[in-house]
C-alpha cells in the first residue's frame, strides 16, 4: 500500500490545528478545487475568492480532507487560524521530517524556471527527487512545493521569485537550501523598486540568506552585479561557485555552437575541459547549462549525470519550443518564447535567432508584445531593443502593444512589419506574418498575451 504524503494526525500536529470529522490520509495537496485528484488535501486559501466556498466541490471531486479556518460540510478537515500559515507550517514540517534531503534554490531575472527544471532532470537521474512545478515560486508556491515533498526524497530544487521588495529572503529561509543560485540580474520588476535595478540585485541576493555556513552560492560571473552577489553570499559563510565566460570561473564557457537539434558546448569545469550537448539552441543556454552543472555538483550529483540530463532536457512550453508549421504561404519554423520577456531575455533571443541558418529567401522574424513591470524606464527599454535587432541582423519585426510601439517607431522602415494595439489583433493576422523558409520567434510578457500570437501561428497547420 502506498505510503500517504500526510496523515490527518501529522497535519494536525504540524499545523497546531484541530481535526474534525474523522481520520484521513492524503497523497497530494492543492488549493484549486478544479485540480483535485482523489485522495488530495484541499487548502481553503483566501485570495480573490475565499477557498472555503469551494470546499464542497473539492470533496465531491474526491478530496480526502481539507485544511480550513472554520468548519465546512462534505468531509473531514483540520481547522487552523490561518490556512496560509498552516500551509507554511506544513511545508516546514515536510522539510524537517526529511533531513536527508539536499535542497537547492534558484532565482534570477531570467531563466529561473528553465534552470530549475533542468536541475530537476539531473536530480531525477540521481535518485528520488522533488521540485517546483510550473512557476510555483511565490508565497504560496514555495510552501506548497515543500508540503508536497515525499518523505523519501533525496534531493529537491525550489524556484524562488519576487515581484516586490522583501519577498525572497523569507522564502529562502523557509527552504533552507544547501545550494542557491542567481541565474542573472537585470531590469525586471523594476517598477517595484525605488532604486531600480540596484534594488532588484539586492532582492535577488537575498536568496543567500537561507544558506547555512558552508552552503554553496552559485553566481553568474558575467553579470554586472557579481560583486554584490558575492558579498551577500560571503556574509552567510557560503562557498562561492561561479560560472561565466571570463577567466577564473569555476565553470567557464569556452564555446557554444548552435545547431538544428540543439547545441554543442565546450566548457572548463573545475579545471577540466568538457564537451557536451544540449537540446537548447539559444546562446543564453551556454551559461544556463553551467549554472545547472554547478548546482547539481553542490547537490552531490556527478558531472557526467548532469551532462546526461542536459542532453535530453527539452525546452519548456513557451520557452523556446521549436516546430515546423505548414502555413498558407509555405512552411516556416516557429520558435515559441511567448511565456515571458524582459530586456535581457529579449536581447538573448534576438542574438540566438540571428545566429540560426535560414533558407535562401527566408527571413529571420520576431513577433513581439509588450514587456511589463518596467516602470518609468519602459519607453527607453522598449525603444532600446532596436540596437540589438540591428546587431543580430534580423529582417522583420511584427509588434503589438502601446509599449512595443516605441520599438516599432525606432526601427528603420525596412524592418517594420505589422503593428497592432493588442496581441489579439495581431493574432488575427497570423496568416500574413510568415512565409516559406522564414524563422519566426514570438516573444513577450505573459500579461501582454504573446501566447495568443504563438498559438495562432501554430494553428495555421490546422487551418490550411
Amino acid at each position: 500500500m502506498m505510503t500517504p504524503l500526510w496523515t490527518s494526525a501529522e497535519i494536525e500536529m504540524a499545523t497546531g490545528g484541530r481535526l474534525t470529522g474523522g481520520d484521513f490520509d492524503v497523497h497530494g495537496i492543492t488549493y484549486n478545487s478544479r485540480e483535485i485528484v482523489p485522495g488530495d488535501l484541499f487548502l481553503a486559501l483566501k485570495g480573490a475568492r475565499d477557498g472555503h466556498e469551494f470546499a464542497a466541490s473539492a470533496f465531491n471531486a474526491g478530496a480526502a480532507g481539507a485544511l480550513v479556518e472554520h468548519a465546512v460540510e462534505g468531509g473531514p478537515h483540520v481547522i487552523v487560524p490561518d490556512t496560509l500559515k498552516g500551509l507554511e507550517a506544513l511545508g516546514a514540517a515536510a522539510r524537517d521530517r526529511a533531513p536527508q534531503v539536499r535542497r537547492g534554490a534558484v532565482t534570477g531575472s531570467v531563466g529561473k524556471t528553465s534552470v530549475t527544471q533542468a536541475i530537476k532532470a539531473g536530480l531525477d537521474l540521481a535518485g528520488p527527487a522533488h521540485a517546483s512545478i510550473k512557476s510555483y515560486n511565490n508565497h504560496i508556491g514555495v510552501p506548497l512545493t515543500l508540503a508536497r515533498m515525499p518523505r523519501d526524497t533525496e534531493r529537491a530544487v525550489f524556484e524562488i521569485g519576487m515581484n516586490a521588495p522583501g519577498e525572497i529572503a523569507p522564502l529562502s529561509k523557509m527552504v533552507l537550501p544547501h545550494a542557491a543560485c542567481v541565474t542573472t540580474v537585470g531590469p525586471v520588476h523594476i517598477e517595484g523598486f525605488s532604486d531600480g535595478e540596484t534594488g532588484v540585485a539586492r532582492e535577488k541576493a537575498a536568496i543567500f540568506q537561507g544558506l547555512g555556513p558552508g552552503g554553496v552560492a552559485v553566481i553568474n560571473g558575467d553579470n554586472p552585479w557579481v560583486d554584490m552577489l558575492r558579498e551577500s553570499a560571503l556574509r552567510q559563510g557560503a562557498r562561492i561557485a561561479q560560472f561565466g565566460s571570463g577567466p577564473e570561473q569555476d565553470a567557464r564557457l569556452l564555446d557554444f555552437v548552435p545547431g538544428p537539434e540543439g547545441a554543442r558546448v565546450t566548457a572548463e569545469i573545475w579545471g577540466r575541459t568538457h564537451v557536451f550537448t544540449l537540446k537548447q539552441s539559444g546562446f543564453h543556454w551556454g551559461l544556463n547549462s553551467l549554472a545547472v552543472i554547478l548546482m547539481l555538483d553542490a547537490l552531490d550529483v556527478p558531472v557526467e549525470t548532469a551532462f546526461e540530463a542536459l542532453a535530453t532536457f527539452q525546452p519548456l512550453a513557451g520557452r523556446g519550443e521549436i516546430r515546423s508549421v505548414n502555413g498558407p504561404r509555405g512552411a516556416f519554423t516557429l520558435i515559441d518564447e511567448s511565456y515571458n520577456a524582459n530586456p535581457l531575455s529579449m536581447r538573448a533571443g534576438f542574438l540566438s535567432l540571428g545566429a540560426r541558418p535560414v533558407r535562401t529567401g527566408g527571413r529571420r522574424i520576431v513577433v513581439l508584445t509588450d514587456m511589463l513591470e518596467l516602470g518609468d524606464q519602459s519607453v527607453a527599454l522598449h525603444a532600446g531593443l532596436a540596437d540589438t535587432i540591428e546587431a543580430a541582423g534580423l529582417d522583420l519585426v511584427h509588434a503589438a502593444g502601446p509599449q512595443m510601439r516605441h520599438l516599432y517607431d525606432a526601427l528603420p522602415e525596412s524592418r517594420r512589419g505589422v503593428w497592432t494595439e493588442t496581441a489579439a489583433q495581431l493574432a488575427e493576422q497570423a496568416a500574413d506574418l510568415a512565409a516559406f523558409g522564414d524563422i519566426v520567434m514570438v516573444k513577450g510578457s505573459n500579461g501582454s498575451k504573446a501566447s495568443l500570437v504563438a498559438k495562432a501561428l501554430a494553428s495555421l497547420d490546422a487551418t490550411r
